[in-house]
């Protein structure tokens, strides 16, 4: 955004304080803006007032402007099941946040068996894998035309789109091409891709099918050319492929090439590439190189784009030990730096417990709960955890911070009524608040415990200490 403060946005709106928009306030309305959770057009009144008063017109087109993401936004696919790439503002992290993740799309060929196509779309749709609180899953499957045949890629689209994944329809023949939007335009796919050699036909079938479409070339005043191309002459939603050269001095150019398109929209405010950037780790492998070698650098270049810039990659390998990294790396790279990712405290059940049971104690930082509860569960033990609230912060860091307090433990176990759901008065806390054994004791009147560091440890420390000896 080109706007930094919230009386700038302020200062463009009626300033009514109608809460048409869903906020009690024109302020209160602005700052959501800039933090992105509220967008211009949920205004109302200037929305209603620009189609009539040119002054209200130029204001409302002000304040789009001023508020867009720096780097494009598009939508691939349709419906719920759509995905966003792009919208980025900043270079690094830390300065706000990354918002939408790169999109990860998995290919299948139309020369591939029917079965083999079935079982690799199957495995794309229904891939869930839980991690701190939420399920990642993957994004979409691309669809490569292998066989150079308008009818038979026409008849793959179609099936891959049953599964309801976004898509990336991938040939470089405007015929193919062609045949598969007959199929699927109204699902939206990404057509990839338009070059110096088929620019034309291209950018007809994304104005004809009004579909979003990738501009090809090495060369980036090309490459920069042909998006402007296209943006002018109608094509609103354009992403950019530098092309993914093979491993080695190739990687590095590819490298070099997606940080400058990057650092020139951002840093430079060039509009004309100012667009998502997709990187294909599949095109960089190491030429006759085995499998394993094959797997292992797509991971890598995945992870590397993931971090600089990519908004969307087409991956060929389903193997675990390919999409997991991955998956982990962007799921990290895009939580929020400003806000520590936490739970809801209070007090969770384990494992149906009884009154005899005992109490454990964590903290509300993701990470740390989902492990604990995690590691309860696995290993079958019934128990109470108390949740507290430490604003999202482990355990060492919040003794050491002062978020883990005894006073806070006393308030936690008034508050959830733990005393009248068990039959003792003993409380296991984390290894790492052992310091604070003492004056929790005296702050709750229960009878604390300290447990092990790694709670993957608690069911051996159980055995040994559970029931306590009176």
């Amino acid at each position: 955004m080109k706007v930094k403060s919230p009386l700038e946005v302020y200062n463009l709106l009626p300033r009514t304080n109608c809460k048409e928009c869903g906020y009690d306030t024109c302020m209160s309305f602005a700052a959501h803006i800039l933090d992105r959770s509220a967008k211009v057009i949920q205004c109302k009144p200037l929305v209603e007032q620009s189609e009539k008063d040119p002054k209200a017109k130029s204001k409302l087109e002000k304040l789009l402007d001023i508020t867009a993401p720096e780097i494009a936004e598009i939508v691939i696919g349709s419906g719920d099941s759509a995905v966003k790439v792009g919208g980025e503002e900043v270079l690094h992290r830390h300065e706000l946040t990354f918002f939408n993740p790169t999109a990860f799309f998995y290919d299948v060929w139309d020369t591939l068996d029917e079965k083999k196509i079935e079982e690799r779309c199957e495995w794309v749709a229904k891939y869930r894998k839980f991690y701190v609180g939420k399920y990642l899953t993957l994004d979409g499957i691309a669809v490569r035309c292998t066989s150079n045949d308008p009818s038979k890629f026409g008849n793959v689209v179609k099936k891959v789109a049953s599964y309801g994944k976004p898509m990336v329809l991938v040939t470089l023949n405007p015929d193919c091409m062609k045949a598969a939007l007959e199929e699927v335009a109204d699902k939206k796919p990404l057509i990839y891709a338009a070059t110096e050699e088929n620019w034309r036909e291209f950018l007809r079938l994304a104005l004809e099918y009004k579909v979003p479409v990738v501009v090809r070339s090495s060369d980036l005043d090309k490459l920069k050319s042909l998006a402007v191309t296209f943006k002018q002459a109608g094509v609103k939603e354009i992403v950019l492929d530098p092309v993914t050269e093979p491993v080695g001095e190739g990687l590095k150019r590819t490298f070099e090439r997606v940080i400058q398109i990057r650092r020139t929209a951002i840093e430079g405010g060039d509009k004309d590439v100012a667009y998502p950037i997709m990187v294909t780790p599949i095109s960089a492998h190491l030429i006759n190189a085995d499998d394993v070698t094959k797997e292992y650098w797509e991971a890598v270049i995945g992870g590397m784009f993931v971090v600089k810039y990519a908004d969307i990659m087409i991956f060929h390998t389903l193997k675990q030990h390919v999409v997991m990294p991955t998956l982990t790396l962007r799921a990290n790279i895009y939580t929020d730096p400003r806000t520590p990712v936490q739970v809801e405290p209070g007090l969770r059940p384990i494992n149906d417990p009884k009154p005899e049971d005992p109490v454990f104690l964590t903290t509300n930082f993701a990470l740390t709960y989902y492990t604990v509860e995690s590691d309860l569960t696995s290993a079958k033990i019934r128990g109470w955890l108390l949740v507290l609230n430490t604003e999202g912060i482990c355990v060492e860091a919040s003794v050491a911070g002062g978020k883990f307090t005894a006073s806070g433990v006393k308030q936690l176990i008034e508050q959830t009524k733990i005393a009248e759901k068990v039959n003792h008065k003993y409380l296991v806390i984390p290894g790492l608040a052992a310091r604070l054994q003492g004056a929790i004791e005296d702050e709750t009147g229960w009878k604390v415990l300290v447990g092990p560091i790694d709670s993957g440890r608690i069911k051996g420390w159980l055995e040994k200490n559970w029931p306590p000896k009176k």
